[in-house]
């Protein structure tokens, strides 16, 4: 569990629980801040160009608040953390969802932050039993590559993931890229993944 401690200054500082930093340890290696896979692992990927340079279009995806404007309108997304939000290592971003009717709350983390390049943002609270999203910034073409790995785990396996979880995330993604592409203009991109 995560925490908050007092500081001398009258603020809050974070603390990281034990299971935090087993979540930490577990899914992030501390080397390269990248996500390690288990065997249960599950892997979607897509892609996009967009014609904007790199500077600008990780500026685009590193503004939290933009998130609300390309996730679709049925999931009933809000970020509930304070404006504004600065992103770097360690920032926390809590959002309230509905999957399928369900009210969730998701909480964030960025785990590596890397500017005009790539970030990462892990799920510490959520539905999934595991979600690390990569974010990657290449430029191409006189524009810029968008590419999104996500490592997931999900709740009953391979059966849920098939039947529910998987075409859930094409879908969400799937409207993420229309709305990148009416933001920013580009292509539709191509997902990979398994």
């Amino acid at each position: 569990m995560q925490g908050y401690r007092p500081t001398e200054s009258g603020g809050f500082e974070r603390k990281d629980g034990v299971f935090h930093r087993f979540l930490r340890g577990g899914w992030i290696s501390p080397v390269s801040g990248n996500p390690r896979q288990a065997a249960s692992d599950r892997v979607f990927a897509t892609s996009q160009w967009v014609p904007t340079q790199l500077d600008e279009t990780f500026a685009f995806f590193a503004d939290a608040w933009n998130l609300e404007r390309i996730t679709p309108p049925f999931l009933s997304f809000r970020i509930v953390t304070p404006a504004p939000i600065s992103m770097r290592v360690g920032t926390l971003i809590d959002y309230r969802l509905r999957l399928r009717g369900i009210p969730v709350r998701w909480r964030t983390e960025i785990t590596a932050w890397d500017p005009s390049r790539s970030f990462t943002d892990v799920q510490l609270r959520g539905p999934y039993r595991k979600w690390v999203h990569r974010h990657d910034f290449v430029e191409e073409n006189g524009g810029t590559r968008v590419d999104d790995t996500v490592i997931y785990a999900v709740p009953g396996g391979a059966l849920v993931d098939r039947l529910i979880v998987r075409p859930d995330l094409d879908r969400i993604f799937g409207y993420r890229r229309k709305a990148i592409r009416a933001l920013l203009g580009g292509t539709g991109g191509c997902d990979a993944g398994g």
